[in-house]
């Protein structure tokens, strides 16, 4: 099954449903196994500048893309983030010509993500100024968020200047970390939910609510997981290195299901995050 199956973005252009996140995947690993997925049937890739690998993942793409006239650059999505220390108009233009000038083999970029809310009124504001430039220029297709709650897409959403409303906000959501009230608030803005560590880092396993849906669905844990977020209607991110683990990731879209099956899966009561969670970091007036 490809991961070809997309969504429609508020900018008009889609998203591949299913892409390899490559969080903490050394540049060593990178290119091949960027390469690898592609030939299996993903047709997107999540990087970012705090990761290092933003290079050797386009020289996978290259790879792919070089191999057979028929694939296609239009066919894939590529995504990379400005990381908190290049927050600023300056600093974001400078990580924008930076991550362009990593992606010269694949010619554009997909998608530029603010990676976090992580700073201050003035720079927050300054770097989406720089992020909606780089879509007026042509290299960057779409501009987004991750890691951004409610309070931070309402300051976004009000700049007087704003031209592009974010297209995707990309956070950590799964069935122990539903975030309701801010899923809820981006949908109802029209802004797309990309869930990354969809898998809870593999730490809810042994949950015997999802073993239970593992084992009536003949599926394992992780693809569970995945179809969660489809169900959902996210864009949803498992990052592995593994080579065999790729094609089942994929093979999720025959996966139903019902909303029973969502009732006994879903902890909306628990608050279990797997890394930072700058959703909750202050504003100004807050500090």
């Amino acid at each position: 099954m490809s991961g070809s199956i997309s969504y429609t973005l508020n900018s008009g252009n889609t998203i591949p449903k299913v892409g390899l996140g490559v969080y903490k995947t050394s540049p060593e690993v990178a290119e091949n196994i960027v390469y690898e997925a592609l030939k299996a049937g993903y047709r997107h890739v999540d990087s970012a500048a705090l990761y290092k690998n933003e290079k050797e993942v386009c020289e996978g793409i290259a790879k792919w893309l070089a191999e057979d006239p028929a694939n296609k650059r239009e066919d894939l999505f590529y995504t990379t983030k400005v990381y908190d220390d290049h927050h600023g108009y300056e600093l974001t233009k400078k990580s924008v010509a930076e991550s362009l000038e990593k992606a010269a083999k694949i010619g554009y970029i997909d998608l530029v993500l603010m990676h976090s809310p992580k700073s201050d009124y003035e720079k927050r504001h300054g770097s989406w100024k720089a992020l909606q430039e780089a879509v007026a220029e042509g290299k960057v297709k779409n501009i987004g968020v991750s890691n951004y709650g409610v309070k931070h897409l309402n300051e976004l959403l009000a700049y007087k200047d704003l031209k592009i409303k974010p297209a995707v906000n990309q956070i950590e959501v799964h069935p122990w970390l539903m975030r309701s009230e801010l899923c809820k608030y981006c949908h109802e803005q029209g802004i797309l939910i990309e869930a990354y560590s969809p898998l809870a880092k593999a730490r809810k396993f042994d949950d015997p609510d999802l073993q239970t849906l593992a084992s009536k669905l003949g599926k394992s844990a992780g693809q569970i997981l995945i179809a969660w977020s489809l169900a959902k209607g996210y864009v949803v991110l498992p990052k592995t290195e593994t080579k065999a683990r790729l094609v089942p990731n994929l093979e999720v879209f025959d996966i139903k299901l019902s909303e029973e099956d969502l009732a006994l899966l879903e902890k909306p009561n628990e608050y279990f995050t797997t890394g930072w969670d700058p959703t909750v970091y202050p504003l100004d007036d807050e500090k």
